[in-house]
């Protein structure tokens, strides 16, 4: 929502992919017009969720 009130939108990508290689529809924020578009340089970090079993209240 608060991407569409912008007046210029950069975007900061992993990847930069040809044109018609992604689906439109997997797109996050398709209604909206990127300006910019910067490749990050930064540390590539995956995120793990865990989770315990709730004990019994």
């Amino acid at each position: 929502m608060m991407a569409t009130a912008g007046k210029k939108c950069v975007a900061e990508v992993e990847i930069l992919v040809p044109t018609g290689e992604l689906d439109p529809d997997a797109i996050h924020t398709p209604g909206i017009y990127v300006d910019r578009i910067v490749k990050g340089e930064f540390e590539k970090r995956i995120e793990q969720r865990t989770t315990r079993k709730r004990e019994n209240a």
